[in-house]
C-alpha cells in the first residue's frame, strides 16, 4: 500500500515542501530511502523502526520504500523522521489515509519514540503546505509565529498515533511562562570623555553607518561598541521574522516567546574562518555570523587579527545586503543587512597611539596594516581614532549623556529617514541624493576640492553625503546640506592618525 505525508526540508534559511511517499510491498524485508537524502536522512530507517517498536507498533516484515519527493531537491536533517513513521503506519493500515489528509509532520524521533525539535523549525513549518502541522511540543511557540497552520503539539509517537486514530485527544498546548525582564543593556553614561567617539556611535546608530575605531588597548573601543545596541530601536515585524528565521535555521537558541524583536549583536572571535562568517560549508548550507547579525550589529573586535581572506569576504555583503553562495550542487542566498562596527589597535603591540611607545618593526607594522584592504576600509563610513581619556575624565564623577537621551535622537532621525522612503540614511541611493541631501554652494565647493586632491573616492563621496544628511538630521537641520555638515562628515572619515604614526615611525 502507498501513503503520502506532507513535510519539508531545510535549505539555507528557507524551507522546501517535501512529500514523503511510503510504499510497502512483497519482497525481501528492508527499508530503503530514496530522493537525494543526506546521511542523516538515510539513518532515519533505524530511528523510525526503533521508535515504532518502542511505542508498541509492529514493524512490517516486508519491503518498505520511502521516496522523498521532489527527487531533484537534496534533503538534509532529521526533521522528516516523524513523517516517515506516520507514513509507515498509514501504509501498514494502522492509520487510515483520511486521518492524515492535509496534515503535515515535522520532528526527529528518538529510539524511545520521543519527538524532538529540529533546527530551522520556523522556515520548515512555513514551508509545510498542509493546513494542520504536528510538531514537537518545544516548537509550538515558533510554529504559531507563522500564523497560518492549526498547530498540534506531540510529546512522542504514541501521542500522535492515539490522536490520529481517535483514541485520545491531542496533547494540550504548553503554557508559556513569562520570562524575567531582560537586563538593561550597558549605558552610554558609563563612558568617560570620548566626545568624538560618542558622536560617531550616535551617527552610526542614527544612520546605519559602518564604524571603525582605531586606538591603543584600554582606550574604550569595546566599551563603546557594547553600548551600541542600547541606541537602536526594536525591530519591526518583518525584520523580526527574518532575524528569527535566520537564527532558527542556524540552530540558535530563540527567546521564550519565539520572536527576536531586539537587534542582534554578534561578536565572533578573530580566529573565525571565512565560512564561519559568510556561511555555507556543508550540504546544510548554514548561515554564518554575517547573516546572524542581520538587522543588528556585527562587532569585529581586534580587526587586525582576522585573516585578510575573512575580512575581504565582508565586501560584497556590505554593498548588496545579501550573501550569494554557489556550490557545485546548489546555490543559496542569505540575508546580510547589518551594521558593521570594528575595533583594532594601530599596530600589533598597540602602542603606536602613544608617542614613543611602539616597539614593532617597520615590516611588522606594514604587515599588520595590510590585513585591512583599501576597498574594505573605503566601506567604513566613519573612521575615528579613539585615544585613552584624560585622568581627570576617568576620575571625574560627572556621568556622560545616557543611552536613553541618545536613543530619542536616534529614533527621530530614523523616523525622518522613513518619511523619505529609506530605512536609514546609509541606504540612500545615488539617484536620491540630490533630492534627499542637496548641497549648498559652499558644501559643493568643499567636496570638489577634496575630490581634486584625491582624498575621496566615488564611493566615499556618496558615503560622505549620506553621513552629512545624518549629521544635519541630528542637528534638526532640514534644508540643504551645509559646509559644516560636510566638513564634520569628512572629519569622521579620515584615516586615523594612529595609522599614520604606525606607518611612518
Amino acid at each position: 500500500m502507498l501513503a503520502t505525508i506532507d513535510s519539508s526540508t531545510l535549505f539555507g534559511v528557507d524551507g522546501s515542501p517535501v512529500q514523503v511517499e511510503v510504499h510497502i510491498s512483497d519482497g525481501l524485508p528492508g527499508f530503503t530511502v530514496v530522493g537525494l537524502p543526506d546521511t542523516t536522512c538515510r539513518e532515519a530507517r533505524d530511528r523510525v523502526r526503533s521508535a515504532l517498536l518502542s511505542v508498541g507498533q509492529s514493524w512490517p516484515n516486508r519491503r518498505v520504500t520511502v521516496n522523498l519527493a521532489p527527487s531533484t531537491v537534496r534533503k538534509a536533517g532529521s526533521g522528516l523522521d516523524l513523517a516517515m513513521a506516520v507514513g509507515v503506519l498509514v501504509a501498514n493500515q494502522v492509520i487510515q489515509p483520511e486521518q492524515v489528509a492535509s496534515v503535515g509532520f515535522l520532528g526527529e524521533l528518538g529510539l524511545d519514540g520521543s519527538i524532538r525539535p529540529v533546527a530551522g523549525a520556523l522556515p520548515l513549518i512555513d514551508a509545510v503546505v498542509a493546513d494542520t502541522v504536528v510538531v514537537p511540543t518545544d516548537s509550538v511557540v515558533v510554529a504559531r509565529l507563522v500564523g497560518r497552520h492549526r498547530v498540534r503539539p506531540a510529546h512522542n509517537l504514541r501521542d500522535v498515533v492515539a490522536a490520529l486514530t481517535g483514541e485520545a485527544p491531542w496533547p494540550s498546548t504548553p503554557v508559556i511562562v513569562e520570562p524575567p525582564a531582560a537586563p538593561n543593556p550597558p549605558d552610554l553614561a558609563d563612558v568617560r570623555g570620548q566626545p568624538m567617539a560618542r558622536l560617531a556611535l550616535e551617527v552610526a546608530a542614527a544612520g546605519g553607518h559602518h564604524l571603525l575605531m582605531v586606538g591603543p588597548p584600554g582606550a574604550g573601543k569595546t566599551m563603546l561598541a557594547s553600548r551600541l545596541p542600547g541606541l537602536l530601536p526594536d525591530l519591526d515585524h518583518a525584520e523580526a521574522m527574518e532575524a528569527t528565521r535566520i537564527h532558527s535555521a542556524a540552530g540558535q537558541q530563540l527567546p521564550t516567546r519565539g520572536l527576536i524583536d531586539k537587534p542582534p549583536f554578534r561578536s565572533p572571535h578573530h580566529g573565525a574562518s571565512p565560512v564561519a562568517l559568510v556561511g555555507g560549508g556543508t550540504a546544510w548550507m548554514r548561515p554564518g555570523e554575517i547573516s546572524l547579525a542581520a538587522h543588528g550589529v556585527l562587532f569585529l573586535d581586534e580587526l587586525g587579527e582576522f585573516s585578510p581572506v575573512a575580512l575581504d569576504s565582508l565586501r560584497q555583503p556590505l554593498e548588496d545586503g545579501v550573501i550569494r553562495l554557489s556550490r557545485a550542487r546548489a546555490a543559496v542566498t542569505f540575508p546580510a543587512r547589518f551594521l558593521l562596527v570594528a575595533a583594532m589597535n594601530p599596530c600589533p603591540c598597540g602602542e603606536a597611539g602613544r608617542p614613543g611607545g611602539c616597539d614593532c618593526s617597520d615590516a611588522t607594522r606594514m604587515r599588520y596594516r595590510r590585513r585591512l584592504s583599501g576597498p574594505l576600509l573605503d566601506r567604513f563610513d566613519l573612521r575615528i581614532e579613539v585615544l585613552a581619556p584624560a585622568v581627570a575624565q576617568l576620575m571625574g564623577t560627572e556621568p556622560g549623556e545616557s543611552s536613553a537621551s541618545v536613543f530619542e535622537r536616534v529614533a527621530q532621525v530614523r523616523a525622518l529617514s522613513a518619511e523619505r522612503g529609506v530605512v536609514v540614511n546609509s541606504r540612500i541611493s545615488a539617484d536620491q541624493l540630490d533630492d534627499v541631501a542637496p548641497l549648498t554652494h559652499d558644501a559643493r565647493r568643499l567636496l570638489i576640492d577634496v575630490l581634486d586632491d584625491g582624498r575621496l573616492s566615488g564611493r566615499g563621496l556618496h558615503r560622505v553625503r549620506c553621513v552629512s544628511r545624518t549629521l544635519a538630521d541630528l542637528q534638526g537641520h532640514e534644508g540643504p546640506i551645509l559646509e559644516q555638515h560636510i566638513s564634520l562628515a569628512l572629519g569622521l572619515r579620515v584615516r586615523p592618525a594612529a595609522f599614520q604614526r604606525a606607518l611612518v615611525r
